[in-house]
């Protein structure tokens, strides 16, 4: 099968936006190895609806495909941006970090180009402290590129994700850490969250600390320790069927905080 990729076009032509609401550049693979049909669609629809949430903030979102033949460099992802989002996508390559064990049978959609694109924008963005949220993959690599590793597939993953022939997305309950960000943003220490996710974080980078985790432990979100705000989140509040006031508050804040970015 030919791998789909979501057309770009959608992403390129700013939408009706606040003109002067910060710029923020949403990192995301348009297409990667092995997309389906079923891949492509969901894609383009969590796609659609982080641009959406982030100009319902009041900011404005731009287009960086980490999957583009011709990359966008360093200095012109961070032209003016004040605020960068990561979003979900393929699978991280184990090569990236510190894992030993067998290799999975079921790793999908792995771009190693992509994922070193995106650990140094990642970098780059924690270096310029600015505002910075990382959603499913976005998380993981968060934690990758401070040095931190992956479970490349959990074992026990019916708490994370639907079963075959099932909706691959489920209402999963995460604990959330009573002094963190996340905590603050959604006003509560208990939360549903809409998930599908086999990999997850294993060892916390040093530079970050935990502050959600599943009923079995899975961490499900981090903070970074040093900077003014960097949350990654494993989970979708851009998924449809999310919570959409949940949803309007983390890019809210994401968007109040880029306000401030000098």
């Amino acid at each position: 099968m030919t791998d789909l990729a979501v057309d770009p076009a959608p992403f390129l032509t700013p939408a009706v936006e606040d003109p002067n609401g910060p710029l923020i550049p949403m990192v995301v693979s348009l297409t990667f190895p092995g997309m389906d049909r079923g891949a492509h669609d969901l894609q383009d629809e969590f796609t659609r609806i982080a641009f959406a949430a982030v100009r319902e903030a009041g900011g404005r979102p731009r287009l960086v495909d980490s999957a583009a033949p011709d990359l966008a460099s360093v200095d012109e992802v961070f032209a003016d941006a004040q605020g960068i989002v990561f979003l979900g996508g393929g699978d991280v390559d184990i090569a990236c970090y510190a894992y030993e064990g067998p290799v999975p049978s079921n790793l999908y959609g792995v771009d190693r180009r992509g994922d070193d694109y995106c650990i140094a924008l990642i970098r780059e963005s924690v270096r310029r402290d600015l505002p910075t949220l990382a959603i499913c993959r976005g998380s993981q690599l968060l934690n990758v590129a401070f040095g931190g590793t992956l479970i490349p597939d959990i074992s026990d993953w019916e708490m994370h994700h639907g079963g075959s022939g099932e909706p691959l997305f489920i209402d999963e309950p995460v604990i959330l850490e009573p002094d963190s960000e996340i905590a603050r943003i959604l006003g509560r220490t208990e939360v549903t969250v809409r998930n599908g996710h086999h990999q997850a974080v294993a060892e916390v980078a040093p530079a970050l600390r935990a502050t959600a985790r599943a009923h079995d432990g899975i961490v499900e979100g981090t903070e970074h320790r040093d900077a003014s705000w960097v949350v990654g989140v494993q989970w979708h509040p851009e998924e449809p069927q999310a919570d959409a006031q949940d949803r309007a508050s983390l890019f809210g804040e994401l968007v109040a905080r880029s306000r401030t970015t000098p």
